[in-house]
C-alpha cells in the first residue's frame, strides 16, 4: 500500500474474522509486541456478507491499515482478498497456510466452518450473558437486577461482593450484589426472594478494619477516616446482620477465605434452584 511508510505514527491492523477472531487477534498482538509503538488493533468479528467486507476495506483504505484475517468461508475469503488487492491494502491470511499444509499432508478436506475453535454454543452465550449481567447490576446500580438474578449477594463494603459475582459469572451464574449501608435503605426486592437466592457475606471486624485501612492507603487518603474505623465497622456489621436476619438468607463468613472458596459455597447453596 503506497500510503504506508515507516514514518507513520499509527498503522491500523484490522483483525477480520467470520467468527470471534480471537486466533487472529492473538497472533497479531504477538507480532505487534515486537515493536515499540505505532500500531492500533481493531477486531472486526462475525463478518458474514460482502457488504461487511466492503465496510472493512473502505476503513482500511483510509486509515491507513493492513488486514489480518481468519475467514474460512471460501466466498467471503475470496471477496476479501479480491477487494484488498484492488485497493492495494496489504493482507495476511493467519489460518490459511496452516490449513492448506495440513490438508496437503493428510489428504483430508477441512470442514470450512467458522467458529469451531470457540464454538458458540448455549453454554458460551450463558457465560457472556452472565458476565454482562454482573457488570450491569454491580453494587446495587439497578434494583431490577435483583429479581432477574440467579443469586443476589449482600454485604458491607469490602467483603469481595464484586469479585465473587464476576467469578460466578464465569460459571454462567447471573449474580447481582447489593451493598448494605446503615444510611441507605436496602431494596425491598431482596426480602421477597426465595431464601436460597439471597446470600449474605460477613467478615471479622478486625480483618475488615485492616482491609479498609489498606484501601485508604492505596487511594492516598488518611487512614483515620470514619470508613475504616473499628467503631464504624461494628455498626455496619451489626446493621448488615439485621438485614440478613430479616431476609432469612444463608450467611457466609469470608474472613481469610479465597473468592474461589466462597463461590464454591454459593454454588452449593443455589445448585438446586438453577
Amino acid at each position: 500500500m503506497a500510503g504506508i511508510t515507516t514514518e507513520d505514527k499509527h498503522l491500523v491492523v484490522y483483525v477480520v474474522s467470520d467468527s470471534v477472531g480471537e486466533t487472529a487477534d492473538f497472533v497479531t498482538r504477538a507480532a505487534v509486541s515486537q515493536f515499540d509503538t505505532g500500531f492500533i488493533i481493531r477486531r472486526v468479528s462475525y463478518v458474514n456478507s460482502q457488504a461487511h467486507i466492503s465496510e472493512v476495506i473502505n476503513e482500511a483504505k483510509e486509515a491507513p491499515g493492513i488486514i489480518a484475517y481468519t475467514i474460512v468461508l471460501p466466498e467471503l475469503k475470496e471477496a476479501l482478498v479480491r477487494e484488498a488487492s484492488k485497493e492495494g491494502i496489504p493482507i495476511v491470511d493467519v489460518l490459511g497456510p496452516m490449513m492448506d499444509t495440513l490438508a496437503k499432508v493428510s489428504g483430508r478436506v477441512p470442514k470450512m466452518k467458522p467458529g469451531l475453535l470457540h464454538k458458540l454454543d448455549r453454554n458460551y452465550f450463558r457465560k457472556v450473558e452472565a458476565i454482562e449481567f454482573a457488570v450491569k447490576y454491580d453494587d446495587g446500580k439497578d434494583p431490577r437486577g435483583i429479581t432477574r438474578a440467579d443469586v443476589v449477594i449482600i454485604g458491607v463494603s469490602r467483603t469481595s461482593k464484586t469479585p465473587l459475582c464476576m467469578y460466578l459469572a464465569h460459571k454462567s451464574v447471573k449474580a447481582a450484589n447489593v451493598p448494605l449501608v446503615p444510611e441507605v435503605k436496602p431494596p425491598e426486592e431482596i426480602f421477597g426472594l426465595p431464601k436460597n437466592k439471597v446470600i449474605g457475606l460477613t467478615i471479622k471486624p478486625e480483618l475488615l478494619n485492616e482491609i479498609r485501612q489498606e484501601r485508604l492507603r492505596t487511594l492516598g487518603l488518611k487512614s483515620g477516616a470514619d470508613y475504616a474505623s473499628l467503631e464504624r465497622i461494628l455498626i455496619e456489621l451489626d446493621y448488615a446482620e439485621g438485614i440478613m436476619r430479616r431476609a432469612g438468607c444463608p450467611v457466609i463468613d469470608v474472613s481469610n477465605r479465597a473468592v474461589e472458596e466462597t463461590a464454591s459455597k454459593v454454588l452449593e447453596i443455589i445448585r438446586h434452584s438453577l
